[in-house]
């Protein structure tokens, strides 16, 4: 009987980077019904359900159009503006939902976590698979907006780059998922730190190049912090979208490689602080 090898064995003693792919791909069935209850439940009591996934973006682009374009004149490149700022919200959102949803794991799961093993890293996962429902939804408006303009005879035209529209979904999910979990980790100490993220994504969406171009951080009103927008991934990642589906602006590949690199590294590190808050936050959550 002492000679007797388990099947499984679940221990805390693992490596702070594990990623067990083959452990995950055994609680699939959990991994899915996370993401449908994360699908169903968001607007389960509401009147309008789904549909609010597309008045969001449609009544924040409307409000960007009025506030930055015809008020504060703000060029979009002889693009629509409407379509413009459409475009960047829609990848804007995939990533602030990742983050935002991820970085609440522990604290909004502990009970969950108290009572019984799977692996933790199934719910950031579940985040992230369950707002790409979402954010197709939205891309289904702006195909649908697109369409229009481009019967318009507008300057809008699409270009071979959007080949890689799959890994710029890819970095956004890296980035959304590595710095939530550096986040959850971090608030099941600091509560208040929940606050502080909602306002900080806030903040972070003007200096990701949402409702302008990357030509205005060149050449115009901000020049001066251009550098805080350049070296910001997810401005280069919205702009590489828009350079795809309209072909304005610059476009590199270099560019792409560097927030590929940046999400990797932020990705790794998240995992890592993750892995380690696991073994302890149940005492501290």
């Amino acid at each position: 009987m002492s000679n007797q090898r388990w099947l499984y064995e679940i221990s805390s003693k693992k490596p702070l980077l594990a990623f067990n792919f083959k452990e995950v791909w055994r609680y699939r069935d959990l991994l899915f019904l996370f993401v449908k209850r994360d699908v169903v439940t968001l607007y389960k009591q509401t009147i309008l359900g789904p549909l609010w996934y597309l008045i969001q973006p449609l009544f924040t682009s409307v409000i960007f159009t009025l506030v930055f374009n015809n008020i504060a004149n703000i060029s979009t490149e002889n693009i629509p503006s409407f379509l413009f700022n459409l475009a960047g919200i829609t990848t804007w959102n995939y990533f602030r939902e990742c983050l935002l949803n991820t970085s609440t794991t522990f604290t909004a799961n502990a009970g969950i976590f108290g009572k019984v093993y799977f692996p933790r890293i199934i719910m950031p996962l579940s985040t992230v698979i369950s707002n790409l429902l979402k954010f197709g939804i939205q891309l289904v408006i702006l195909t649908c907006f697109y369409i229009y303009f481009l019967l318009k005879d507008a300057s809008v035209t699409p270009n071979y780059t959007l080949i890689a529209f799959p890994l710029i979904i890819f970095i956004m999910a890296l980035l959304g998922l590595g710095f939530g979990m550096i986040i959850s980790a971090m608030t099941t100490k600091y509560r208040d730190l929940t606050y502080l993220v909602t306002f900080g994504v806030q903040l972070l969406m003007y200096i990701s190049a949402v409702m302008y171009p990357m030509s205005a951080v060149a050449n115009g009103k901000l020049a001066n912090y251009g550098w805080i927008v350049y070296y910001n991934p997810m401005a280069q990642l919205i702009n590489a979208f828009r350079y795809m589906i309209f072909s304005i602006g610059l476009f590199s590949w270099l560019h792409i490689v560097y927030t590929l690199l940046f999400a990797v590294i932020i990705f790794l590190i998240g995992l890592l602080i993750f892995n380690r808050t696991e073994r302890t936050f149940i005492d501290t959550v």
